[in-house]
């Protein structure tokens, strides 16, 4: 009896005792920390962010600044304030060199070649000319200083020249189209206004055309 009454005890509080839940609990998923998260969106962010802009051209070379635009210069208009570098490799504020006299420029397409050596002679020839006349004279081309110093050299030119290097001045001239040199010639009086252009002119007419226009000028 006394062994039917414990079992029958036991019995009872097995089956008092909860019956498990056959399914377990879904815990909710924890949220990743704002630290975490942070992280996560700044490599993916790395990942698809566009290439840096490049600093170098494709050839591995730095880059080249923007050039400097100056407005067209036309007849009666003045010689703006830009710097070149001289055939000594020097600094020219071209406004400063009408400061005194006036001024001839002469373009030319590429120095030390056939037709540019005809008119650079051309000037050399007659510059005393020029010069009695209140005038300066100098070659403006695209060439870098030192070839301009060779040529000067090897022709004995007593005037100076200019490097253009971007076609800055030549191309507000209007002589600087598609990246060329048109030849040319442009006289600027004393004060620096405009008032002679010959674009294109051949290269044995204008030294001539330059310094008949100045003897006319200035006798008027």
């Amino acid at each position: 009896m006394a062994d039917t009454a414990g079992e029958t005890r036991r019995s009872s509080r097995i089956a008092a005792q909860p019956k498990k839940d056959d399914h377990k609990e879904v815990k909710p998923a924890r949220k990743p920390s704002k630290k975490r998260t942070a992280e996560a969106e700044g490599s993916k962010e790395a990942k698809e962010a566009p290439a840096a802009k490049k600093t170098k051209g494709d050839n591995g070379k730095a880059a080249d600044a923007p050039s400097p635009t100056l407005d067209t210069i036309d007849i009666g208009d003045t010689i703006p304030s830009v710097v070149l570098k001289n055939e000594k490799d020097e600094d020219v504020d071209v406004a400063t060199l009408t400061g005194e006299k006036g001024l001839i420029l002469f373009l030319v397409p590429k120095a030390d070649t056939p037709g540019c050596t005809t008119q650079a002679c051309g000037y050399r020839d007659i510059y005393p000319d020029f010069a009695s006349k209140g005038y300066e004279v100098y070659c403006l081309s695209a060439d870098t200083p030192a070839a301009q110093t060779k040529w000067q050299t090897k022709k004995e030119l007593p005037y100076s020249l200019l490097s253009d290097r971007k076609r800055v001045l030549i191309t507000a001239l209007g002589a600087g189209e598609g990246g060329k040199t048109k030849r040319s010639h442009f006289i600027f009086e004393k004060g620096g206004k405009l008032v002679d252009k010959r674009i294109p002119v051949k290269p044995v007419d204008s030294p001539k055309l330059a310094l008949e226009f100045i003897q006319a000028h200035t006798d008027e």
